[in-house]
C-alpha cells in the first residue's frame, strides 16, 4: 500500500479526533439539532484541514521547488470540498445527506487510484 494512501486515511483521522469525540457526544443525543450540529463541525473541521494542508502543500512545493506530480490528488481534494460545501448548504441534514457527505472520502481516495490508473500525475 502506497504511503499516500496510508496518510490519506490516518492523518486526518489523528488531526481531528477532538471533532470525532465531540461530534459522536452530540449525535448520541439523537435529535435533529444536536445531529446537524455534530455533522457540521465534521464538515467545517475537514474544509479547515484540506484548506489548510493543501495551501502548505502548495507553499512547499513552489517555494522549494518540488517536481509537480500531484495533480489528481489535489484534483481529489478540491473536488471533494466543492462537493462537502454544496451539499453542507441546509439547515438541516438528514441521513441520506449525512451518508453522500461521508462517502465523498472514500470516493475520493478512488478518484486519485483511477486518474493515476488513467496517467494523471
Amino acid at each position: 500500500i502506497p504511503s499516500f494512501y496510508v496518510s490519506f486515511v490516518l492523518a486526518p483521522l489523528a488531526s481531528n479526533m477532538s471533532e470525532v469525540v465531540a461530534s459522536q457526544y452530540y449525535a448520541s443525543k439523537k435529535t435533529t439539532k444536536t445531529i446537524t450540529v455534530a455533522l457540521t463541525a465534521l464538515e467545517g473541521a475537514a474544509a479547515m484541514n484540506n484548506t489548510f494542508c493543501l495551501s502548505i502543500f502548495m507553499s512547499l512545493i513552489y517555494f522549494r521547488g518540488i517536481a509537480w506530480q500531484y495533480t489528481s490528488e489535489t484534483i481529489a481534494i478540491v473536488l471533494s470540498q466543492l462537493m462537502v460545501g454544496f451539499l453542507a448548504r441546509t439547515d438541516v441534514m438528514t441521513t441520506a445527506r449525512a451518508i453522500i457527505i461521508f462517502s465523498i472520502f472514500p470516493l475520493s481516495i478512488l478518484l486519485v487510484g483511477g486518474l493515476e490508473y488513467m496517467g494523471v500525475d
